[in-house]
């Protein structure tokens, strides 16, 4: 089968499924796995699918938003493992900043550390975080219904006055050129905002999220480390050269 027939029948089948193994690439095509990695990495560099953990997955659109609801669902397992990385790196004394996102709150869950100030826009945080008795300040602004989060110039200005040790943050998008990316313009600005009121920041994402650019931008790679699962070595490798990324096992 030539290149340009394999391309075409890849995304055709990524129009399907959303979703498709290398293992079932090279059945159907009959070829190598290092042929179909190989068209795999054209193909994204192409901005026509991404590459996930063992095959490629279809592109989401840059303003497509799921809710906060939709979001907690998926992944589950994946983000309790990240999760629990961003949680131990939580020390006694600090200020943290926690950003409403999915991954931040499976976060919360997991915090063992009591001598600690949070400050969120994240209306889901609240009831865990009393529950834990965490002192925690809640920025002012605009309650958005899909993601639960406050925005608006009232969350931005609220959040001028604070100054953070750490800061962990959820997006939609991660790709080597265009960073970090979301879909709400006014998310992104509070997420870049609490990046640089930050002595570190950290993103809370599962490998879905690599190759994505949402409509926003939040900050470039460098700007923070990226907490996740497992990715493909090739993929690491190309964000790392950028960032540090540390990665948990699933």
């Amino acid at each position: 089968m030539l290149t340009p027939e394999r391309h075409n029948l890849i995304l055709q089948l990524i129009k399907e499924r959303n979703v498709v193994k290398i293992n079932e690439l090279v059945d159907i095509t009959n070829t190598s796995e290092s042929t179909i990695r190989r068209d795999l990495t054209q193909l994204e560099e192409g901005r026509y699918l991404k590459r996930i953990h063992g095959g490629a997955s279809k592109l989401q659109g840059k303003l497509q938003e799921p809710s906060m609801i939709e979001k907690s669902a998926k992944n589950l397992h994946e983000k309790k493992l990240i999760a629990q990385l961003a949680a131990d790196l939580v020390q006694d004394g600090d200020s943290i900043y926690l950003d409403a996102g999915s991954t931040v709150l499976e976060m919360i869950e997991q915090l063992s550390v009591k001598d600690i100030v949070v400050v969120t826009n994240g209306l889901m945080h609240l009831p865990i975080l009393m529950e834990k008795n965490i002192p925690t300040y809640l920025l002012g602004g605009f309650a958005k219904q899909t993601t639960k989060a406050v925005i608006g110039r009232g969350a931005l200005s609220s959040l001028e006055q604070y100054r953070f040790d750490k800061c962990f943050m959820g997006v939609n998008g991660i790709h080597p050129q265009f960073g970090y990316t979301t879909p709400d313009q006014e998310e992104a600005m509070i997420k870049q905002r609490a990046i640089q009121l930050s002595s570190e920041a950290f993103i809370l994402a599962d490998s879905t999220k690599f190759s994505e650019i949402s409509f926003a931008k939040i900050a470039d790679l460098q700007e923070a480390v990226i907490l996740t699962n497992n990715l493909e070595e090739d993929v690491k490798e190309q964000y790392s050269s950028k960032t540090n990324i540390k990665v948990v096992t699933t």
